[in-house]
Protein backbone atom coordinates (compact mmCIF):
# COMPACT_ATOMS: atom_id res chain seq x y z
CA UNK A 1 0.00 0.00 0.00
CA UNK A 2 0.84 3.72 -0.38
CA UNK A 3 2.50 5.11 2.63
CA UNK A 4 1.25 8.26 3.24
CA UNK A 5 3.84 8.80 6.35
CA UNK A 6 5.95 10.13 3.48
CA UNK A 7 4.54 13.11 2.86
CA UNK A 8 4.62 13.86 5.88
CA UNK A 9 8.36 12.98 6.16
CA UNK A 10 8.84 14.88 3.21
CA UNK A 11 6.81 17.81 5.04
CA UNK A 12 9.31 17.99 7.73
CA UNK A 13 12.58 17.77 5.96
CA UNK A 14 11.52 20.69 3.94
CA UNK A 15 10.91 22.45 6.98
CA UNK A 16 14.33 21.66 8.53
CA UNK A 17 15.80 23.05 6.00
CA UNK A 18 13.83 25.73 5.19
CA UNK A 19 14.70 26.74 9.07
CA UNK A 20 18.60 26.34 8.47
CA UNK A 21 18.58 28.88 5.50
CA UNK A 22 17.02 31.13 7.62
CA UNK A 23 19.43 30.99 9.89
CA UNK A 24 22.12 31.50 7.56
CA UNK A 25 20.85 33.71 6.19
CA UNK A 26 19.90 36.23 8.65
CA UNK A 27 23.40 36.53 9.44
CA UNK A 28 23.76 38.35 5.86
CA UNK A 29 22.86 42.19 5.77
CA UNK A 30 18.99 42.47 4.40
CA UNK A 31 19.48 44.51 1.59
CA UNK A 32 15.30 45.86 1.53
CA UNK A 33 13.66 47.78 -1.20
CA UNK A 34 12.49 51.20 -1.04
CA UNK A 35 9.88 51.70 1.12
CA UNK A 36 7.77 53.43 -1.83
CA UNK A 37 8.19 50.28 -3.88
CA UNK A 38 5.88 47.23 -3.49
CA UNK A 39 7.35 44.05 -4.41
CA UNK A 40 5.67 41.04 -5.40
CA UNK A 41 7.17 37.87 -6.19
CA UNK A 42 6.51 35.73 -8.96
CA UNK A 43 7.70 32.03 -9.51
CA UNK A 44 7.45 32.37 -13.25
CA UNK A 45 8.50 35.31 -15.62
CA UNK A 46 5.34 36.18 -17.73
CA UNK A 47 5.72 34.78 -21.49
CA UNK A 48 4.31 37.60 -22.80
CA UNK A 49 3.03 40.81 -22.08
CA UNK A 50 0.84 41.21 -25.23
CA UNK A 51 -3.01 40.35 -24.36
CA UNK A 52 -3.28 38.49 -27.68
CA UNK A 53 -0.84 36.29 -27.15
CA UNK A 54 -1.13 35.37 -23.18
CA UNK A 55 -2.29 32.40 -22.10
CA UNK A 56 -0.12 31.56 -19.13
CA UNK A 57 -1.08 32.82 -15.83
CA UNK A 58 1.38 35.29 -15.27
CA UNK A 59 1.15 36.86 -18.34
CA UNK A 60 -2.78 37.02 -18.21
CA UNK A 61 -2.76 38.36 -15.01
CA UNK A 62 0.22 41.30 -15.99
CA UNK A 63 -1.63 41.82 -18.70
CA UNK A 64 -4.77 42.65 -16.74
CA UNK A 65 -2.77 45.32 -15.40
CA UNK A 66 -2.01 47.28 -18.03
CA UNK A 67 -4.81 46.35 -20.52
CA UNK A 68 -8.14 46.91 -19.96
CA UNK A 69 -11.10 44.63 -21.15
CA UNK A 70 -14.55 45.09 -22.98
CA UNK A 71 -15.74 42.83 -20.13
CA UNK A 72 -15.49 41.12 -17.01
CA UNK A 73 -16.89 38.28 -14.61
CA UNK A 74 -18.80 38.10 -11.34
CA UNK A 75 -18.80 35.66 -8.49
CA UNK A 76 -21.07 33.98 -10.04
CA UNK A 77 -18.86 33.34 -13.29
CA UNK A 78 -21.55 35.57 -15.04
CA UNK A 79 -20.40 38.27 -18.00
CA UNK A 80 -20.49 41.90 -16.63
CA UNK A 81 -19.26 45.37 -18.17
CA UNK A 82 -16.03 46.19 -17.68
CA UNK A 83 -14.23 49.30 -19.86
CA UNK A 84 -17.81 48.46 -21.89
CA UNK A 85 -21.54 48.05 -21.63
CA UNK A 86 -23.66 46.02 -23.73
CA UNK A 87 -27.41 45.49 -24.73
CA UNK A 88 -28.05 42.29 -27.57
CA UNK A 89 -30.61 43.89 -30.10
CA UNK A 90 -30.82 40.48 -31.83
CA UNK A 91 -29.93 36.76 -31.60
CA UNK A 92 -26.80 37.52 -33.29
CA UNK A 93 -26.26 40.95 -32.33
CA UNK A 94 -24.70 42.98 -29.43
CA UNK A 95 -24.27 46.82 -29.60
CA UNK A 96 -21.16 47.89 -27.01
CA UNK A 97 -20.71 51.24 -25.59
CA UNK A 98 -17.28 52.67 -23.96
CA UNK A 99 -18.34 53.15 -20.81
CA UNK A 100 -16.96 56.67 -20.15
CA UNK A 101 -13.76 58.30 -21.65
CA UNK A 102 -10.67 56.03 -21.52
CA UNK A 103 -7.10 56.74 -22.41
CA UNK A 104 -3.97 55.06 -23.26
CA UNK A 105 -1.02 55.99 -20.98
CA UNK A 106 -0.05 58.09 -23.65
CA UNK A 107 -2.24 60.07 -23.69
CA UNK A 108 -4.23 58.94 -26.19
CA UNK A 109 -8.27 58.70 -26.28
CA UNK A 110 -9.24 54.74 -26.85
CA UNK A 111 -11.86 54.10 -28.80
CA UNK A 112 -13.99 51.34 -30.76
CA UNK A 113 -11.64 51.61 -33.42
CA UNK A 114 -8.83 49.80 -30.89
CA UNK A 115 -11.28 47.86 -29.38
CA UNK A 116 -12.25 46.69 -33.46
CA UNK A 117 -8.37 46.66 -34.23
CA UNK A 118 -7.36 44.37 -31.28
CA UNK A 119 -10.41 42.06 -31.73
CA UNK A 120 -9.55 41.47 -35.61
CA UNK A 121 -6.12 40.84 -34.86
CA UNK A 122 -6.90 38.39 -32.58
CA UNK A 123 -9.27 36.52 -35.36
CA UNK A 124 -6.45 37.26 -38.23
CA UNK A 125 -4.88 34.13 -39.22
CA UNK A 126 -1.19 35.65 -40.27
CA UNK A 127 -0.90 36.83 -36.73
CA UNK A 128 -1.90 33.15 -35.01
CA UNK A 129 -2.96 34.51 -31.74
CA UNK A 130 -4.14 31.38 -29.36
CA UNK A 131 -7.51 32.98 -28.25
CA UNK A 132 -8.39 32.87 -32.04
CA UNK A 133 -10.86 29.61 -31.70
CA UNK A 134 -13.01 30.72 -28.62
CA UNK A 135 -13.80 34.05 -30.90
CA UNK A 136 -14.99 31.89 -34.05
CA UNK A 137 -18.28 32.98 -33.48
CA UNK A 138 -17.82 35.96 -34.42
CA UNK A 139 -18.26 37.48 -37.92
CA UNK A 140 -18.04 41.10 -37.99
CA UNK A 141 -17.57 44.22 -36.29
CA UNK A 142 -18.56 47.30 -37.16
CA UNK A 143 -17.96 50.42 -36.19
CA UNK A 144 -21.36 53.26 -35.69
CA UNK A 145 -18.89 55.86 -33.69
CA UNK A 146 -15.96 56.64 -31.48
CA UNK A 147 -18.39 55.23 -28.62
CA UNK A 148 -20.23 52.57 -30.21
CA UNK A 149 -19.69 49.41 -31.99
CA UNK A 150 -21.61 46.08 -32.76
CA UNK A 151 -20.89 42.86 -32.95
CA UNK A 152 -22.50 40.15 -35.40
CA UNK A 153 -22.06 36.31 -34.83
CA UNK A 154 -22.67 33.41 -36.57
CA UNK A 155 -24.57 31.61 -34.08
CA UNK A 156 -26.69 32.89 -30.98
CA UNK A 157 -24.65 33.20 -27.88
CA UNK A 158 -26.01 34.84 -25.12
CA UNK A 159 -22.66 34.53 -23.35
CA UNK A 160 -20.58 35.89 -25.91
CA UNK A 161 -19.88 39.51 -24.02
CA UNK A 162 -17.78 36.94 -21.86
CA UNK A 163 -15.44 36.11 -24.45
CA UNK A 164 -14.56 39.85 -24.94
CA UNK A 165 -11.55 39.53 -21.79
CA UNK A 166 -8.64 40.56 -24.18
CA UNK A 167 -7.13 43.97 -23.27
CA UNK A 168 -7.89 46.52 -26.11
CA UNK A 169 -4.54 47.71 -27.50
CA UNK A 170 -4.10 51.18 -30.09
CA UNK A 171 -5.18 50.26 -33.07
CA UNK A 172 -1.73 50.87 -35.15
CA UNK A 173 -0.23 48.10 -32.82
CA UNK A 174 -2.70 45.45 -32.37
CA UNK A 175 -2.10 44.71 -36.58
CA UNK A 176 1.57 44.28 -35.87
CA UNK A 177 3.29 40.53 -35.32
CA UNK A 178 3.89 40.19 -31.08
CA UNK A 179 7.15 42.82 -30.04
CA UNK A 180 9.52 42.31 -27.26
CA UNK A 181 7.75 45.80 -26.21
CA UNK A 182 4.52 45.63 -25.16
CA UNK A 183 2.33 48.47 -26.74
CA UNK A 184 0.92 51.21 -24.53
CA UNK A 185 -2.62 49.93 -22.36
CA UNK A 186 -5.18 51.83 -20.69
CA UNK A 187 -5.28 50.02 -17.53
CA UNK A 188 -4.48 51.16 -14.04
CA UNK A 189 -0.63 50.45 -14.75
CA UNK A 190 1.96 51.21 -17.16
CA UNK A 191 5.88 49.56 -17.59
CA UNK A 192 7.82 52.06 -15.68
CA UNK A 193 10.85 50.72 -17.09
CA UNK A 194 11.56 48.34 -20.06
CA UNK A 195 11.13 44.35 -18.94
CA UNK A 196 14.02 42.60 -17.77
CA UNK A 197 14.13 38.85 -17.39
CA UNK A 198 13.76 38.97 -13.34
CA UNK A 199 11.86 42.16 -13.21
CA UNK A 200 8.79 43.86 -14.35
CA UNK A 201 8.59 47.34 -12.91
CA UNK A 202 4.77 48.93 -13.21
CA UNK A 203 4.03 52.15 -12.09
CA UNK A 204 -0.03 53.33 -11.07
CA UNK A 205 -1.05 55.24 -13.36
CA UNK A 206 -3.35 57.59 -10.97
CA UNK A 207 -0.90 58.40 -8.43
CA UNK A 208 2.65 56.51 -9.64
CA UNK A 209 2.57 53.72 -6.65
CA UNK A 210 5.42 51.68 -7.77
CA UNK A 211 4.70 47.75 -8.23
CA UNK A 212 7.74 45.62 -8.82
CA UNK A 213 7.02 41.74 -10.02
CA UNK A 214 10.21 40.00 -9.15
CA UNK A 215 10.99 36.36 -10.34
CA UNK A 216 12.38 34.32 -8.03
CA UNK A 217 12.27 30.70 -9.04
CA UNK A 218 13.29 28.89 -6.06
CA UNK A 219 10.42 28.99 -3.18
CA UNK A 220 12.42 28.63 -0.39
CA UNK A 221 14.23 31.89 -1.69
CA UNK A 222 10.61 33.65 -2.36
CA UNK A 223 9.62 32.96 1.23
CA UNK A 224 13.16 34.27 2.70
CA UNK A 225 13.01 37.21 1.12
CA UNK A 226 9.18 37.83 2.19
CA UNK A 227 10.24 36.90 5.75
CA UNK A 228 12.89 39.78 5.18
CA UNK A 229 11.46 42.35 3.91
CA UNK A 230 12.21 42.05 0.58
CA UNK A 231 9.11 41.05 -0.66
CA UNK A 232 5.37 42.19 0.43
CA UNK A 233 3.29 39.21 -1.21
CA UNK A 234 3.34 35.79 -2.41
CA UNK A 235 -0.13 34.45 -4.08
CA UNK A 236 -0.96 31.45 -5.27
CA UNK A 237 1.17 27.86 -5.30
CA UNK A 238 3.31 27.68 -2.22
CA UNK A 239 4.11 24.57 -0.19
CA UNK A 240 2.02 24.95 2.88
CA UNK A 241 4.89 24.10 5.40
CA UNK A 242 5.95 27.35 3.99
CA UNK A 243 3.21 28.82 4.63
CA UNK A 244 2.48 28.34 7.80
CA UNK A 245 5.88 29.11 8.64
CA UNK A 246 4.72 32.39 7.44
CA UNK A 247 2.15 32.53 9.81
CA UNK A 248 4.21 32.45 12.30
CA UNK A 249 6.31 35.21 11.40
CA UNK A 250 6.03 38.77 12.92
CA UNK A 251 4.26 41.54 10.04
CA UNK A 252 2.83 38.91 8.44
CA UNK A 253 -0.72 38.17 7.15
CA UNK A 254 -2.25 34.81 5.60
CA UNK A 255 -5.43 34.75 4.12
CA UNK A 256 -7.19 31.62 2.01
CA UNK A 257 -10.09 31.16 -0.26
CA UNK A 258 -11.23 28.50 -2.60
CA UNK A 259 -9.73 28.96 -5.56
CA UNK A 260 -11.23 27.61 -8.97
CA UNK A 261 -7.24 27.26 -10.29
CA UNK A 262 -7.72 23.33 -11.73
CA UNK A 263 -4.91 20.69 -11.26
CA UNK A 264 -4.45 17.70 -13.81
CA UNK A 265 -2.80 15.19 -16.03
CA UNK A 266 -2.52 15.08 -19.37
CA UNK A 267 -1.99 12.72 -21.94
CA UNK A 268 -0.42 12.58 -24.97
CA UNK A 269 -3.38 10.87 -27.16
CA UNK A 270 -1.95 10.85 -30.44
CA UNK A 271 1.05 8.48 -30.00
CA UNK A 272 2.45 6.13 -27.28
CA UNK A 273 0.90 3.68 -24.59
CA UNK A 274 -1.10 6.99 -23.63
CA UNK A 275 -2.93 6.23 -26.61
CA UNK A 276 -5.02 3.29 -24.82
CA UNK A 277 -8.13 3.88 -22.70
CA UNK A 278 -6.67 1.26 -20.40
CA UNK A 279 -3.25 2.95 -19.39
CA UNK A 280 -5.28 6.31 -18.90
CA UNK A 281 -7.78 4.46 -16.50
CA UNK A 282 -4.91 2.17 -14.84
CA UNK A 283 -3.33 5.52 -14.22
CA UNK A 284 -6.07 7.06 -12.60
CA UNK A 285 -7.43 4.32 -10.43
CA UNK A 286 -3.57 4.34 -9.04
CA UNK A 287 -3.54 7.98 -7.92
CA UNK A 288 -4.54 8.57 -4.18
CA UNK A 289 -5.51 11.97 -4.88
CA UNK A 290 -7.18 12.17 -1.35
CA UNK A 291 -3.32 11.24 0.26
CA UNK A 292 -1.70 13.99 -1.54
CA UNK A 293 -4.85 16.71 -0.55
CA UNK A 294 -4.43 15.46 2.76
CA UNK A 295 -0.86 15.08 3.57
CA UNK A 296 1.09 17.63 0.87
CA UNK A 297 -1.07 20.02 0.27
CA UNK A 298 -2.79 19.95 4.26
CA UNK A 299 -5.96 20.52 2.98
CA UNK A 300 -5.85 23.62 1.23
CA UNK A 301 -7.68 21.92 -1.93
CA UNK A 302 -10.42 20.10 -2.67
CA UNK A 303 -11.22 16.81 -5.38
CA UNK A 304 -11.73 17.84 -8.49
CA UNK A 305 -14.07 15.51 -10.86
CA UNK A 306 -14.29 18.14 -13.88
CA UNK A 307 -12.37 20.68 -15.30
CA UNK A 308 -15.11 23.42 -14.11
CA UNK A 309 -16.13 23.84 -10.42
CA UNK A 310 -19.10 22.13 -9.11
CA UNK A 311 -20.84 25.65 -8.21
CA UNK A 312 -20.46 26.90 -11.70
CA UNK A 313 -23.46 27.55 -13.73
CA UNK A 314 -22.27 24.64 -16.33
CA UNK A 315 -20.45 22.57 -14.02
CA UNK A 316 -21.39 19.04 -13.36
CA UNK A 317 -22.04 18.21 -9.26
CA UNK A 318 -23.23 15.37 -10.27
CA UNK A 319 -20.22 13.41 -11.48
CA UNK A 320 -19.02 10.32 -9.87
CA UNK A 321 -15.70 10.74 -8.32
CA UNK A 322 -12.56 8.80 -9.47
CA UNK A 323 -12.09 6.09 -7.18
CA UNK A 324 -8.84 4.70 -6.10
CA UNK A 325 -8.12 1.19 -6.68
CA UNK A 326 -4.75 -0.22 -7.08
CA UNK A 327 -6.13 -4.01 -7.59
CA UNK A 328 -7.83 -2.52 -10.64
CA UNK A 329 -5.40 -0.58 -12.23
CA UNK A 330 -3.15 -3.64 -12.06
CA UNK A 331 -5.31 -5.87 -13.70
CA UNK A 332 -5.72 -3.53 -16.68
CA UNK A 333 -2.50 -3.50 -17.33
CA UNK A 334 -1.90 -7.44 -16.74
CA UNK A 335 -4.27 -7.66 -19.20
CA UNK A 336 -2.60 -5.44 -21.74
CA UNK A 337 0.52 -7.38 -21.25
CA UNK A 338 2.17 -5.33 -18.75
CA UNK A 339 4.02 -8.00 -16.17
CA UNK A 340 6.55 -6.56 -13.48
CA UNK A 341 8.70 -8.15 -15.69
CA UNK A 342 8.03 -5.69 -18.84
CA UNK A 343 6.55 -2.65 -16.79
CA UNK A 344 4.46 -0.25 -18.41
CA UNK A 345 7.70 2.63 -18.40
CA UNK A 346 6.07 6.54 -19.35
CA UNK A 347 7.79 10.38 -18.86
CA UNK A 348 6.01 12.77 -16.64
CA UNK A 349 6.85 16.31 -17.82
CA UNK A 350 6.25 19.14 -15.32
CA UNK A 351 8.07 22.54 -14.04
CA UNK A 352 11.31 22.78 -11.32
CA UNK A 353 8.50 24.48 -9.12
CA UNK A 354 9.39 22.25 -5.48
CA UNK A 355 5.71 21.65 -4.70
CA UNK A 356 4.98 20.11 -8.21
CA UNK A 357 8.62 17.74 -8.08
CA UNK A 358 7.26 16.76 -4.91
CA UNK A 359 3.78 15.59 -6.47
CA UNK A 360 5.63 14.30 -9.14
CA UNK A 361 8.08 12.28 -6.99
CA UNK A 362 4.57 10.77 -5.25
CA UNK A 363 3.03 10.16 -8.14
CA UNK A 364 5.89 8.25 -9.12
CA UNK A 365 5.48 6.01 -5.84
CA UNK A 366 1.98 5.37 -6.68
CA UNK A 367 2.06 4.33 -10.39
CA UNK A 368 5.21 2.11 -9.40
CA UNK A 369 2.34 0.39 -6.98
CA UNK A 370 0.77 -1.28 -9.64
CA UNK A 371 3.58 -1.28 -12.36
CA UNK A 372 4.45 1.60 -14.16
CA UNK A 373 7.91 2.87 -14.13
CA UNK A 374 7.35 7.00 -14.54
CA UNK A 375 10.45 8.49 -15.85
CA UNK A 376 10.37 12.42 -14.06
CA UNK A 377 11.74 15.32 -16.34
CA UNK A 378 11.38 19.28 -14.94
CA UNK A 379 12.43 21.83 -16.73
CA UNK A 380 12.47 25.58 -15.86
CA UNK A 381 8.93 26.91 -16.60
CA UNK A 382 9.29 28.81 -20.18
CA UNK A 383 11.02 25.31 -21.51
CA UNK A 384 8.21 22.74 -20.08
CA UNK A 385 5.25 25.09 -20.75
CA UNK A 386 7.25 25.25 -24.67
CA UNK A 387 7.13 21.18 -24.58
CA UNK A 388 3.69 20.99 -23.48
CA UNK A 389 2.17 23.44 -26.20
CA UNK A 390 4.15 21.51 -28.44
CA UNK A 391 2.97 18.28 -27.92
CA UNK A 392 6.71 17.02 -26.47
CA UNK A 393 4.97 14.82 -24.17
CA UNK A 394 3.71 11.84 -23.05
CA UNK A 395 2.36 12.38 -19.75
CA UNK A 396 1.96 15.79 -17.57
CA UNK A 397 1.42 18.02 -14.66
CA UNK A 398 -0.33 21.33 -15.35
CA UNK A 399 -3.35 23.65 -14.44
CA UNK A 400 -5.69 25.78 -15.58
CA UNK A 401 -6.12 29.19 -13.86
CA UNK A 402 -8.65 31.48 -14.28
CA UNK A 403 -11.89 29.79 -15.80
CA UNK A 404 -14.66 31.70 -16.33
CA UNK A 405 -16.67 30.61 -19.43
CA UNK A 406 -17.42 27.10 -20.70
CA UNK A 407 -15.48 27.86 -23.66
CA UNK A 408 -12.60 26.22 -22.57
CA UNK A 409 -14.11 22.92 -23.49
CA UNK A 410 -13.54 24.16 -27.35
CA UNK A 411 -10.33 25.52 -26.60
CA UNK A 412 -9.16 22.15 -25.00
CA UNK A 413 -10.93 19.62 -26.28
CA UNK A 414 -12.67 19.98 -29.38
CA UNK A 415 -10.47 17.98 -32.21
CA UNK A 416 -9.40 21.04 -34.58
CA UNK A 417 -8.76 23.38 -31.78
CA UNK A 418 -4.85 22.03 -31.99
CA UNK A 419 -1.84 24.50 -31.31
CA UNK A 420 -1.48 27.33 -31.87
CA UNK A 421 -5.12 27.35 -32.79
CA UNK A 422 -6.15 26.28 -29.69
CA UNK A 423 -5.08 24.32 -26.44
CA UNK A 424 -6.15 20.55 -27.51
CA UNK A 425 -1.80 19.49 -26.57
CA UNK A 426 -3.11 15.64 -26.30
CA UNK A 427 -4.61 15.48 -29.63
CA UNK A 428 -7.87 14.50 -28.23
CA UNK A 429 -10.56 13.79 -30.68
CA UNK A 430 -14.43 12.83 -30.30
CA UNK A 431 -17.04 12.91 -32.72
CA UNK A 432 -19.31 12.91 -30.14
CA UNK A 433 -17.26 15.48 -27.80
CA UNK A 434 -17.22 18.07 -31.04
CA UNK A 435 -20.67 17.57 -31.40
CA UNK A 436 -21.90 18.21 -27.58
CA UNK A 437 -19.30 21.49 -27.58
CA UNK A 438 -21.25 22.69 -31.19
CA UNK A 439 -24.95 22.05 -29.71
CA UNK A 440 -23.92 23.50 -26.21
CA UNK A 441 -22.51 26.47 -28.08
CA UNK A 442 -25.44 26.70 -30.42
CA UNK A 443 -27.81 26.20 -27.64
CA UNK A 444 -30.15 30.04 -26.70
CA UNK A 445 -31.06 28.76 -23.42
CA UNK A 446 -28.46 28.79 -20.76
CA UNK A 447 -30.24 25.51 -19.07
CA UNK A 448 -29.95 23.74 -22.17
CA UNK A 449 -26.88 24.79 -22.58
CA UNK A 450 -25.72 23.28 -19.37
CA UNK A 451 -27.14 20.31 -20.04
CA UNK A 452 -25.19 19.62 -22.86
CA UNK A 453 -21.89 20.76 -20.77
CA UNK A 454 -22.62 18.12 -17.91
CA UNK A 455 -23.09 15.32 -21.20
CA UNK A 456 -19.79 16.52 -22.08
CA UNK A 457 -18.08 16.49 -19.11
CA UNK A 458 -19.60 12.97 -18.67
CA UNK A 459 -17.87 12.00 -21.73
CA UNK A 460 -14.66 13.57 -20.59
CA UNK A 461 -14.73 11.72 -17.03
CA UNK A 462 -15.27 8.43 -19.19
CA UNK A 463 -12.32 9.17 -22.36
CA UNK A 464 -9.94 10.85 -19.46
CA UNK A 465 -8.08 12.65 -21.60
CA UNK A 466 -7.07 14.53 -18.29
CA UNK A 467 -7.01 13.04 -14.95
CA UNK A 468 -8.45 15.70 -12.68
CA UNK A 469 -6.87 16.17 -9.52
CA UNK A 470 -8.03 18.84 -7.23
CA UNK A 471 -8.87 22.48 -7.44
CA UNK A 472 -6.87 24.12 -5.37
CA UNK A 473 -7.60 26.96 -2.61
CA UNK A 474 -5.79 30.39 -3.37
CA UNK A 475 -3.49 31.20 -0.72
CA UNK A 476 -2.40 34.89 -0.47
CA UNK A 477 0.71 35.81 1.96
CA UNK A 478 1.76 39.59 2.52
CA UNK A 479 3.13 41.54 5.03
CA UNK A 480 0.95 44.30 7.12
CA UNK A 481 2.75 47.06 5.78
CA UNK A 482 0.61 46.69 2.36
CA UNK A 483 -2.51 47.58 2.90
CA UNK A 484 -6.62 46.91 1.25
CA UNK A 485 -5.14 43.92 -1.02
CA UNK A 486 -7.48 41.32 -2.00
CA UNK A 487 -7.72 39.39 -4.88
CA UNK A 488 -10.16 36.77 -6.29
CA UNK A 489 -10.70 33.22 -6.86
CA UNK A 490 -8.40 33.47 -9.87
CA UNK A 491 -5.90 34.51 -8.31
CA UNK A 492 -5.51 38.18 -10.39
CA UNK A 493 -3.48 40.55 -9.21
CA UNK A 494 -6.10 43.65 -9.70
CA UNK A 495 -6.59 44.25 -6.36
CA UNK A 496 -3.05 45.97 -6.43
CA UNK A 497 -4.55 48.90 -7.73
CA UNK A 498 -6.09 49.72 -4.55
CA UNK A 499 -3.11 49.17 -2.76
CA UNK A 500 -1.58 51.74 0.30
CA UNK A 501 2.11 51.22 1.57
CA UNK A 502 2.94 51.94 5.01
CA UNK A 503 6.10 53.19 5.48
CA UNK A 504 8.38 50.15 6.78
CA UNK A 505 10.01 51.27 10.44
Amino acid sequence: MWNRSRCLNVAKITLTRLAALLLLTALAACVRPPDQVAQVGLASAPITLDPRYATDATSWRLCRLLFEAPAGFDAAFMPIPALMSWQQIGPRRYRFTLAGEHHFSDGTPLTTADVAATYRAVLDPTLASPHRASLANLARIDILDANRMEFSLHKPDPLFPGLLVIGVMPAAAAGLPATATPSVGSGAFVLAAPPSPKRYALQRQRDGQRVDFVVVENETTRVLKLARGELDLLQGSLAPENVAWLARQPDIAVSRQAGSTFSYLGFNLATGPTQAIEVRQAIALAIDRAAIVDHVLRGQARLAEAILVPEHWAGAPALRPLPHDPARARALLSAMGYQPSKPLRLSYKTSSDPLRLRIAAILQAQLAEVGIQMDIQSYDWGTFYADIKAGRFALYGLSWVGLQLPDIFRYAFRSDSLPPAGANRGHYASVTADALIDAAQASPELAERAARYRELQDLLARDLPYVPLWYEDFMVVQRTRLVGYQTNASGDFDGLAMVTLRSSP
